[in-house]
């Protein structure tokens, strides 16, 4: 399936079904992954990291970024993001976004690829996109220092949606949630209650914001959530000063 018919397969099916209220099925009892668990923890580094962006070399043709800025030190704890791409997208996207603007605060963007055209819990159950994320984040603290304090999810369009729903299922690992354009929020057992930061595009056509943000955010707060949410003039995207506002209050302590 190539990137335009993955697009238009994810904006006619679960993608645009979920932004009218669609709810993914439950996953199977037990399944491993299929509550959206991870179990990648925070440990000393034992292996050196360049600065720069390098593939995680984990998953064949469709495998991941990790992206160290120059400032890194690897004495020093840093904040890390884990970023979450669009339907029919890759790591990159995430990746030529946010590494110039992750420069000056040292934020470590590491960003996998789905195993699929899509996050897995848009298409059925959590599973092969857990283990994988699971995977890359042990990797990465096997190789970087990370502050327990400033380590957070963020996402884009089918990606926020993600971000949001494991963000809150891992809400003891990951301290902050950034997401760009969600469409909505899968099942899952919340944990710890993680500051979010959400944005979304006032002329989105492709989940709009009366169906998407402007339903998910009151649930949130109702819920007892701190969000910090941006509207703004524009399409499906990511609003540049939103980015860069984003990134600051991620790698913030």
């Amino acid at each position: 399936m190539n990137r335009r018919d993955a697009l238009r397969h994810i904006l006619t099916g679960t993608g645009a079904m979920a932004a009218r209220g669609w709810t993914a099925p439950r996953p199977a009892p037990g399944a491993r992954g299929g509550d959206g668990r991870l179990r990648a923890r925070i440990r000393a580094p034992n292996q050196p990291a360049a600065p720069g962006l390098q593939r995680l070399g984990l998953g064949g043709e469709r495998d991941g970024l990790l992206y160290v800025p120059s400032s890194y030190r690897p004495a020093m704890a840093a904040p890390l993001c884990l970023l979450l791409h669009g339907a029919g997208q890759e790591a990159s996207e995430m990746t030529d976004a946010m590494k110039d603007l992750a420069e000056g605060p040292g934020l470590v963007l590491l960003a996998p690829d789905s195993r699929d055209v899509t996050w897995d819990v848009t298409r059925g159950d959590y599973g092969p996109d857990i283990r994988f994320i699971d995977l890359a984040l042990l990797w990465t603290f096997q190789r970087i220092r990370v502050d327990p304090e400033r380590i957070s999810v963020a996402g884009f369009s089918d990606g926020a949606s993600y971000a949001l729903s494991i963000g809150r299922i891992n809400g003891d690992l990951f301290q902050r949630i950034a997401a760009f354009s969600p469409g909505f929020i899968a099942h899952g057992q919340p944990t710890g209650h993680p500051k979010m930061f959400i944005t979304h595009g006032t002329q989105d056509r492709i989940l709009p914001i009366a169906q998407a943000s402007r339903r998910i955010v009151p649930e949130l707060k109702a819920e007892g959530y701190r969000v910090e949410y941006r509207e703004f003039d524009g399409p499906h995207a990511m609003k540049l000063t939103l980015v860069r506002e984003a990134v600051t209050w991620l790698a913030a302590r």
